[in-house]
């Protein structure tokens, strides 16, 4: 269904997606406060440079539905939805500046206060979760002057374009994303992209906008990776890009989803050694590998968060599932969770621990002698039934998948905390769902 579209917004991402909105049909009116590209539009002109969207805009501007204006007010009156595509700079703190995006809201607003009628706002810039929801509802409330009622609506829908390939990446997306606190609304959202190809996802506002942050962060990531590992490489006599070439061709493990699951801490005979092996070589060669040097820290602030729910909740008599670094595993080597008991009882808590693959009398070499350095008294914290635990605990933790084979723990009366996913997952509405 084709729909009357007002895109806020002249730049990169506000004229390539209306550009490509009216190529499929829908008629799209563009808003800029800069007359020099309304006037570019409306000459057939591409404001900015890209390829292919000088001859993409030319085209909508003849074909009559594209056009462009500097009044919002009349933009707003020819259209049923407005994308907002305006700028979001960050301050000299680093925060995120919102004026423009406010500027515009409270625009549509006063647009709306004039002629009240449904409306759908959609958020295409990159804001922080939460700015949407708090500041920019309060700016659309006061400019409105009277009760939406849900009439007027907020929803965002990220981008994902770069510069110089955004038209194919808009027809080629990795995901057509939108945020939305009402499921219908966020359909009527992708009904827009129906000609686009790639997968839909409706789920709510704060995912939406945390899911771009997410994103250009990896990306930021994997090229300080890849540079602080070509970096090592160089001093080590070694062709750094070949390395990593090589890294790529593992679609299995590390370019893939393994991994990329958030929950609790790692740890095991592998990681942690490996990293810090590479950490204290960067040292040693005064390589600056800030990513590299932060990755331990960052999984000790992980266990650090944990511990400090755990103190929160305040329980003294504690049953642990799950001891080994994995499921399914008798290897005690830096795991996480034996780090968190040996706190634990640091701190004075009564503790058991069920893993029915840990057993005292089968542990050998450099697994022995680090439990014996760590828990020395672990025959004396294992229980060979898991409701032992029952009849011991107050509080119930949950550290590996040992405890997807315990349908019994369905019946523990107390409560649980499960560190795959409670230090990181809120519980999202019911029809979040890939669409």
């Amino acid at each position: 269904m084709n729909q009357r579209v007002a895109v806020f917004g002249l730049g990169y991402v506000g004229c390539v997606t209306a550009a490509c909105l009216s190529r499929d049909g829908h008629q799209v009116v563009g808003v800029d406060v800069d007359a020099g590209k309304v006037d570019a539009v409306n000459q057939g002109r591409s404001p900015v440079l890209e390829n292919g969207l000088e001859a993409l805009v030319r085209e909508q501007v003849a074909a009559g539905r594209l056009r462009a204006t500097t009044d919002p007010r009349e933009a707003v009156r020819e259209s049923e939805l407005g994308l907002i595509a305006v700028g979001t700079p960050s301050a000299d703190d680093g925060s995120v500046q919102t004026g423009q995006v406010e500027r515009v809201v409270r625009s549509i607003g006063q647009a709306l206060r004039a002629a009240p009628r449904p409306y759908t706002l959609v958020l295409r810039s990159t804001l922080l979760p939460g700015l949407l929801e708090e500041r920019l509802a309060s700016c659309l409330d006061e400019a409105l002057g009277w009760e939406p009622a849900g009439q007027v609506q907020l929803c965002n829908n990220p981008e994902f374009l770069r510069e110089t390939t955004a038209i194919a990446d808009y027809d080629q997306p990795p995901l057509v994303v939108v945020g939305a606190s009402d499921p219908v609304v966020g359909r009527r959202v992708l009904e827009l992209y129906q000609g686009v190809s790639g997968p839909r996802v409706l789920t709510d506002t704060r995912t939406a906008a945390m899911l771009k942050y997410a994103s250009n962060a990896y990306h930021a990531l994997k090229v300080a990776f890849a540079n602080e590992i070509g970096a090592l490489s160089r001093s080590l006599g070694i062709d750094g890009q070949e390395v990593m070439r090589l890294v790529c061709q593992d679609t299995r493990l590390n370019v893939s989803a393994a991994y990329l699951r958030p929950g609790f801490a790692f740890g095991g005979s592998c990681l942690p050694k490996d990293v810090r092996a590479l950490k204290r070589f960067a040292q040693r060669e005064a390589v600056a590998c800030d990513v590299l040097a932060a990755i331990l820290s960052s999984n000790e602030a992980h266990l650090e968060r944990a511990l400090r729910a755990l103190r929160a909740d305040g329980s003294r008599k504690l049953g642990l599932v799950g001891l080994s670094y994995k499921a399914e595993s008798d290897d005690l080597r830096e795991s996480p969770l034996v780090l968190l008991a040996e706190t634990l009882l640091g701190r004075g808590c009564d503790l058991r621990i069920y893993d029915p693959h840990v057993r005292v009398p089968g542990l050998v070499g450099s697994n022995l002698s680090y439990i014996e350095r760590h828990l020395p008294h672990l025959a004396a914290l294992l229980v060979e039934r898991p409701e032992a635990l029952w009849d011991h605990a107050e509080l119930l933790i949950v550290g590996t998948d040992v405890a997807d084979g315990l349908p019994e723990l369905a019946t523990f009366p107390g409560r649980v905390f499960d560190l795959r996913r409670d230090l990181v997952v809120s519980q999202p509405a019911e029809w979040l769902a890939p669409t």
